[in-house]
């Protein structure tokens, strides 16, 4: 007889409870991609046609391959690699399956290696905005200040080892320990600055032009790329294929309700994205900056803004300080990933193997702090290796994951397994489920690689 979830248990504890999970893995989904990525890229491609087109990916297509990588994790209870190992024998006889557990692992390593040097900059910035540097500071001035911290490798170098020190501290402690507190204080934090800086924008910033850049569609702004932007954006920011959340629920409790939890996940994330572009644009907006500025909208775009507001100084400072939670929560959970596996694989202690991991992440993470210095010159087949490790994980990696998930999920997995997971008793939802597990998300998710690689 198949035994299920709720006989087995996961060698590394369990989550206390199911608000617990959802604020873990939230802080996993809620990261650098919502306070610094959807804005700008929000602003690239035109505001509310851009939001609309994403969260119709987000609940459409990220939701059920969220829902098939916990009920995986708690299906089997054990690291990535091994759960589908496990599982890919049980339910098909093939233990091959556990490629798929790999990349995820693979993925978040690398992920966290470059993630950590963007995160650093946040926590320089931190301290850079609470020294009043940035008060007064002009476009000249912002620019030199953040080429400053990216080109020299000893500074940013340092940074990037001060978060790999703070997300090791966490993961070393374990899931009651560490996880379960740092989120418990993290995630509340989080939403806690968020809405003063909201406040801060409605009275300083223009909030109603804001509104409606962000819920007024202009359809004719959004280009086929730019809709293929949202579908990928969507995916990647819940976290999914990249081992963290198949790991999360792997220590949830079998009475939670997997659809429910993951319902609420997904609201938190899209809410503190959207919130995240309601106190960034009205500054943007009242100073009469450009919302399409890329990637430099967050460490030279708002440092201006916020250097001309009254009590500049203490909202950027806070505003970097969200950054940074947002960053560390996140972090946390990609780290978990190898050192699950890691523990499972070699039997040593979860601290030594937390250093181990973190030892063996900041090194390759001196290869992304290099790119904007050093080795910036130095290009492999898509740019520099921070360049490289992100179009790696992110257009190729992070896919091929989730296409695997859903795919075994939705064909491989019998149905009793996954309507034992899955609460089947409310109508018609674990048949949505399965139908878009089946035929929707892997269509997208194919499609979202074939336009990264160029093919569509």
């Amino acid at each position: 007889m198949v035994s299920s979830g709720a006989q087995r248990r996961s060698l590394h504890g369990q989550w206390s409870s199911r608000l617990t999970f959802i604020l873990a893995l939230s802080g996993s989904a809620v990261g650098l991609g919502n306070i610094w990525k959807f804005p700008y890229i929000a602003g690239v491609n035109g505001g509310g046609a851009f939001v609309l087109v994403y969260l119709i990916c987000v609940f459409g297509i990220g939701l059920p391959i969220m829902i098939s990588e916990i009920l995986i994790g708690r299906r089997g209870r054990r690291n990535p690699v091994s759960t589908m190992s496990f599982l890919g024998e049980e339910e098909t006889g093939n233990k091959h399956w556990r490629i798929v557990g790999l990349l995820g692992v693979v993925a978040s390593f690398l992920i966290l290696s470059y993630y950590s040097v963007v995160a650093g900059w946040a926590l320089a910035y931190v301290f850079e905005a609470g020294s009043g540097t940035l008060v007064g500071i002009d476009a000249e001035g912002a620019s030199h200040k953040f080429d400053g911290l990216t080109g020299n490798w000893f500074i940013s170098g340092l940074w990037h080892s001060l978060f790999i020190i703070l997300t090791v501290f966490v993961v070393a402690r374990g899931v009651e320990h560490g996880l379960e507190k740092a989120v418990r204080i993290l995630m509340p934090a989080l939403v806690f600055l968020l809405f003063i800086l909201l406040g801060y924008s409605m009275i300083e910033g223009n909030f109603s032009e804001a509104l409606i850049f962000l819920f007024a569609p202009k359809f004719s702004d959004l280009s086929s790329e730019g809709i293929l932007s949202a579908l990928g954006h969507a995916f990647f920011t819940l976290s999914i294929g990249m081992g963290a959340v198949m790991a999360y629920g792997a220590y949830l409790s079998s009475e939670a309700s997997i659809i429910k939890t993951s319902i609420a996940v997904v609201m938190m994330d899209t809410a503190i994205a959207i919130l995240a572009g309601l106190v960034i644009f009205p500054i943007v907006f009242a100073h009469g900056l450009d919302p399409a500025e890329g990637p430099g909208l967050i460490f030279q775009t708002i440092p201006i803004a916020f250097g001309q507001l009254p009590g500049g100084r203490i909202i950027a400072t806070v505003f970097f300080l969200l950054l940074t939670f947002a960053a560390w929560t996140s972090g946390i959970a990609l780290m978990e990933s190898p050192v699950a596996w890691l523990m499972e694989t070699t039997g040593l202690e979860r601290r030594k193997t937390a250093i181990f991991v973190g030892i063996a992440i900041w090194m390759l993470g001196l290869l992304s702090v290099l790119s904007f210095n050093e080795l910036s010159d130095f290009e492999l087949l898509w740019g520099t290796f921070f360049d490289s490790f992100d179009y790696l994980t992110a257009n190729i990696m992070l896919p091929l994951g989730g296409f695997a998930i859903a795919i075994f999920s939705g064909w491989f997995m019998s149905a009793n397994s996954t309507s034992d997971e899955i609460d089947a008793s409310v109508d018609g939802v674990y048949h949505m489920w399965r139908i878009s597990a089946r035929f929707i998300a892997p269509v997208a998710v194919l499609l979202i690689f074939l336009n990264a690689i160029g093919i569509v």
